[in-house]
This record gives structure tokens, C-alpha cells and sequence, in this order.
């Protein structure tokens, strides 16, 4: 008997700052739905305060709600019977989680920041994040906003440092994860994997946010870098930003 597919919708935060698919978490899934062949549809849901976790990415599948894009990652591989880490041996894997916590855990909240908290930057993100919020109290919700992400990422550590102690640790996450790829190819072969999604969606954003932020400029430094993560969109046909 053939089992039949769950319908599966993936909501993501949309896009902002000159990018179809702002967040690196949903356009990490989107990648991974694309390259493991299951049909889905996008839908955006632009206040993340709606989403069951209160963050996005989450997915739907046949009424069931899966939040987090590490948790949704190993549905899809239960769902497509083990094709997520298919070829992927047990070192390859320990790696590829090393440098998932560092992209997302680290790296990911001073591309945060660099945005956030930065006063030049700042009106992008009031452009890009709150226009939905009502006119007359969208300098209040943003503030507030910031006010969050100031403390969650002194709370993190890194906002404990000066700026010019954060571009150091920038450059040394940047430099690692240089390193860790081929000049031509992927992280673990010929072909693009989960964890180049998760990394390549990072750097999507690093690269071609607009305007750039100090980050961004930055980043530039790392020319191989910045050609791993077109490869990846390449190859899979799945860009950040407008195709």
C-alpha cells in the first residue's frame, strides 16, 4: 500500500532588508524541503509573537504543528525515511553540529545585533519589522523591541563586549568556517548537505542584506566564504534574496 505524503506548509517571517526570505532558520528549511523533493507551500506570518513558540520557523503537516528548525529537521528525516543525513558519517555529522552551533548560536547574534543595535542601522529594522504595528504606536513597540534584543544578547555574553571585541570574535567564526570548506565544494563532498543549508543560509544573509551593515563589510574580507554560499543557493535554487 503507498503511503500518502502529509501536506506540508512552512511559515516563515517573509522578507525585509532587500531579502525574499529574511531568516536563515526558514530559508534553511526551505533549501531542505527543496533538495529532499517534498511538495510544500510557504505561507508568511510576519508577527513572530503568533507563532506557537513565539519564533519562526514553524511547520504544519497533515494538522500537526512541528516549532524550531531543529526539531523540524528531524521530522523531515523521519518522514523521508533517513534522506536528511543520508551518506553523512557519524564524524561527518559531529562536525556538522559543531558548526551549526556555531553559525546559529554564535555567529547569528551579531549579524543580530550589527542590525539591531546599531543606531545608523536602526531604521531599516523599523521600516522592515514594524510597519505592521499601528503608526501612532510603532516608535513605542520598537523600542521596546530593541530594548529585548539589547538584553538578550548582553544575556548571551556577547553584548558584554566592546564593538570592536565583537568583530573580533566575527572574524574568527568567519575565518572557521572558511577553513572548514573546499574551495570548490561543499562541506562534506560534491553536494550540498543540511548543514551547508544551515551555514550558507547565515552567510545568505550576511552577504546581501541591504543596506549593508558593518558586518557585512566585514564578511567581505572572506571571498571564498562568500562564493560557498552562492554555490550552495546555486545548487540547490533556493537564494535569500530575490532570484
Amino acid at each position: 500500500m503507498q503511503t500518502t505524503r502529509p501536506s506540508i506548509t512552512l511559515y516563515t517571517l517573509g522578507g525585509a532588508f532587500g531579502m525574499r526570505n529574511v531568516s536563515p532558520f526558514c530559508l534553511k528549511l526551505e533549501m531542505l524541503l527543496k533538495s529532499l523533493g517534498l511538495p510544500f507551500e510557504m505561507a508568511v506570518q510576519p508577527n513572530p509573537g503568533k507563532a506557537p513558540k513565539g519564533k519562526l520557523p514553524f511547520l504544519v503537516a497533515d494538522g500537526k504543528t512541528l516549532a524550531d528548525s531543529e526539531l523540524i529537521v528531524e521530522y523531515l528525516d523521519e518522514l523521508s525515511g533517513g534522506k536528511v543525513y543520508e551518506g553523512l558519517t557519524a564524524t561527518d555529522r559531529a562536525i556538522g553540529v559543531a558548526m551549526t552551533r556555531l553559525a546559529e548560536d554564535h555567529l547569528y547574534w551579531i549579524i543580530v545585533a550589527s542590525r539591531w543595535l546599531d543606531d545608523d542601522w536602526w531604521p531599516n529594522i523599523v521600516r522592515d519589522f514594524f510597519h505592521i504595528a499601528p503608526a501612532p504606536i510603532r516608535p513605542l513597540v520598537s523600542r521596546l523591541a530593541r530594548r529585548e534584543v539589547r538584553q538578550t544578547y548582553h544575556l548571551q555574553g556577547l553584548g558584554r563586549h566592546s564593538l570592536e571585541e565583537q568583530r573580533g570574535f566575527a572574524r574568527r567564526d568567519l575565518q572557521a568556517l572558511q577553513d572548514a570548506i573546499s574551495i570548490d565544494g561543499f562541506l562534506f563532498g560534491d553536494t550540498p548537505n543540511v548543514y551547508d543549508f544551515t551555514v550558507a543560509s547565515i552567510l545568505a544573509g550576511l552577504y546581501d542584506n541591504k543596506p549593508e551593515t558593518w558586518l557585512t563589510t566585514l564578511a567581505r574580507e572572506y571571498d571564498q566564504l562568500h562564493a560557498y554560499a552562492e554555490r550552495v543557493q546555486e545548487y540547490i535554487g533556493v537564494y535569500g534574496r530575490p532570484g
